[in-house]
């Protein structure tokens, strides 16, 4: 049981876990209205969209680490060292896949047009990555986070 209290009261694991939680329901909301459809599965389970979700739980889980033990703590560099990384990995290598995808569906489509193979007819997936506005709405989002959870009492983050 002490194990339950303890995870359900760990500040930077749930600022994290809802930072990821806030963006997936954006990212359901943000989808919807860009493509005038609704696919819940896929707009949550999905990749790239916005928010960024993985950069808004790294966020989330850097400023938690950074307001409950303080900036000089190692926690607070690995959570900063982890939230670099993920940004520049979603705006790189990520993104950069989805647009050799696009390319690569592009060219498979002309050249098989007439062709009834299903390997062949399979898209590759196309939105991996995210642009530079995606991440840094993931980071604000992130960063407001763990500020407001901060207020919640049992945390008593600002007492």
């Amino acid at each position: 049981m002490d194990a339950i209290k303890d995870l359900v009261l760990n500040f930077p694991l749930i600022c994290a876990g809802t930072g990821w939680i806030v963006a997936q329901i954006l990212k359901v909301l943000t989808g919807a209205f860009r493509e005038k459809s609704f696919n819940v599965i896929e707009l949550l389970f999905g990749t790239g969209g916005m928010p960024s979700s993985h950069t808004a739980a790294v966020t989330a889980l850097t400023v938690a680490c950074a307001l409950s033990e303080g900036l000089a703590s190692p926690t607070f560099a690995v959570s900063c060292l982890l939230m670099l990384i993920v940004m520049r990995d979603a705006t790189g290598i990520r993104r950069e896949a989805g647009e050799q995808a696009k390319v690569l569906n592009r060219i498979v489509s002309d050249l098989f047009k007439s062709t009834d193979h299903d390997d062949i007819n399979r898209n590759l997936k196309e939105l991996v990555g995210h642009t530079p506005l995606q991440v840094f709405v993931g980071f604000l989002l992130g960063f407001a986070v763990p500020l407001l959870m901060g207020l919640i009492p049992v945390y008593g983050i600002y007492l």
